[in-house]
C-alpha cells in the first residue's frame, strides 16, 4: 500500500472530488465545490515528491522532470481511480488528484434528460460534451458510453489522457488507449483508430486542429464519435471548432461540421442548497435540418433561438435549465446569476446587487 493511499481513503470518506497536495501547504480537499484545508502538517517538498513518485511510472517521472508537469492515472482496487497532475511551482512539487468513481452511474441515476441516453443509439456522427473544467463532462460521457456498451453489439475505442472511467466489455468490445502510454498523441491514436475497426470512438479531449479534423473525418466515414471541449455553451462550441481552422478553410469546415455534428451537450455543475450534493444544468443542441443550415451559413448567433423553438426534439438552453433548478429551490440565486448566459433574466432574484461589476 502506497503512503499516499491514506489521503485517497480520506478523500473518499469525505466525499471530495479533488485532492490538492502542494509543497508548503497542508493537504486540501474540494468538497461540493468548496476548498477545505485538512488538519495535517504542512507538506515538505522532498517528502511530498517521494510520496507521489511512489505511484507514478518512471516514464511519467522522466516527462515531469523534463517539462515541469505531467498527467497520469492511478487506481486503488475496490476504492476508485484517480486522474493526477504533477507540477512544479514556486515552493516545490504540487499535485492535484480528481477521483473517478469505480461505479459508472447511468443517465437515469444522474438525472439527465431522456434525450441524452438516446444519443447512444445514433448510428454515426459526432457528439460533443462541453463545459468548464470540473463540470462533470467525463461523468456524462461515461454514462452515454455505458448505455452503448449495454445496448449495442459494437466495438468501442476510447482515447484518453489518462484513462478515467473503465468500461468492462458487456454487449460491446471495449478497448481503452492512454495517450503517452499506449499511443503518442490523440491525433496518432485517431489515425490508427480508422484501421482498428471501431464503431464508436470516444476522444477524451479535442485539444488541437489535427485531433478535431480527424474526429470530424471519422464521423463522416460512418463512425459515431464522442468528444469533449472546454467551451461554455452550444453556439460557442460550434464557433470554437470552426475558428481553430485557418480562415481559408472555414467555409469548407462549416459545411463538413453541419453534416457531421449530431448534438452538443454543454453543462455546468451547481452546489445544491436544499441537500448535500451537486446538480448539473445542461444545454442541449440537437442538430436538426434547421440547425445544420445555421451552421452551414455561419449564423451560429441564431442557435439559441433554434433551441428555444426545438424543445420538442429535446433541446434546451442552459438558462432554462438553471431557471428550473432555481424555481425548484435547488440552487442559490447568486450561483444561478454567476453561471447563466443572459444576466438580465436572473438579476431580479438577487437580494443584493451583482458582485461582478463587469456584468452590470
Amino acid at each position: 500500500m502506497a503512503q499516499i493511499d491514506a489521503f485517497f481513503k480520506l478523500m473518499n470518506d469525505q466525499g471530495a472530488s479533488d485532492l490538492h497536495m502542494v509543497s508548503g501547504q497542508q493537504p486540501i480537499l474540494r468538497i461540493r465545490g468548496d476548498m477545505e484545508r485538512e488538519k495535517y502538517k504542512v507538506l515538505d517538498n522532498d517528502e511530498l515528491k517521494a510520496m507521489v513518485y511512489e505511484i507514478v511510472s518512471e516514464d511519467k517521472i522522466k516527462i515531469f522532470e523534463e517539462t515541469g508537469d505531467v498527467d497520469f492515472g492511478y487506481e486503488i482496487p475496490g476504492l476508485a481511480r484517480y486522474r493526477g497532475n504533477l507540477f512544479m511551482q514556486k515552493y516545490g512539487v504540487g499535485s492535484v488528484f480528481r477521483e473517478i468513481p469505480s461505479d459508472i452511474l447511468t443517465c437515469e441515476q444522474l438525472g439527465l434528460p431522456k434525450v441524452i441516453s438516446k444519443l447512444a443509439g445514433l448510428p454515426k456522427g459526432m457528439v460533443l460534451v462541453t463545459g468548464p473544467t470540473g463540470s462533470g463532462k467525463s461523468t456524462t460521457l461515461a454514462a452515454i458510453v455505458d448505455e452503448v456498451n449495454k445496448t449495442r453489439s459494437d466495438h468501442i475505442l476510447t482515447i484518453e489522457d489518462p484513462i478515467e472511467f473503465v468500461h468492462k466489455s458487456e454487449k460491446c468490445i471495449v478497448n481503452h488507449r492512454e495517450v503517452g502510454l499506449h499511443t503518442k498523441s490523440f491525433a496518432a491514436a485517431l489515425r490508427g483508430a480508422l484501421r482498428e475497426d471501431p464503431d464508436i470512438i470516444m476522444v477524451g479531449e479535442m485539444r488541437d486542429l489535427e485531433t478535431i479534423a480527424l474526429a470530424m473525418e471519422a464521423a463522416m466515414t460512418g463512425h459515431l464519435v464522442f468528444g469533449t471541449l472546454h467551451t461554455l455553451n452550444a453556439s460557442k462550441t460550434v464557433d470554437r471548432v470552426i475558428e481553430i481552422f485557418p480562415a481559408e478553410q472555414q467555409a469548407q469546415v462549416r459545411s463538413t461540421l453541419a453534416d457531421a455534428l449530431k448534438a452538443v451537450v454543454s453543462q455546468n455543475l451547481f452546489k445544491r442548497v436544499d441537500i448535500k450534493g451537486r446538480c448539473a444544468a445542461l444545454e442541449i443542441l440537437i442538430c436538426t435540418p434547421a440547425v445544420r443550415n445555421l451552421i452551414r451559413e455561419g449564423k451560429t448567433y441564431q442557435i439559441p433561438s433554434a433551441m428555444q423553438t426545438g424543445k420538442k426534439f429535446g433541446m434546451q438552453t442552459l438558462d432554462d435549465a438553471i431557471m428550473e433548478f432555481l424555481q425548484k429551490g435547488w440552487v442559490s440565486p447568486e450561483d444561478a446569476y454567476t453561471n447563466c448566459i443572459e444576466k438580465s433574466k436572473f438579476v431580479q432574484f438577487l437580494k443584493k446587487p451583482p458582485i461582478d461589476f463587469t456584468d452590470v
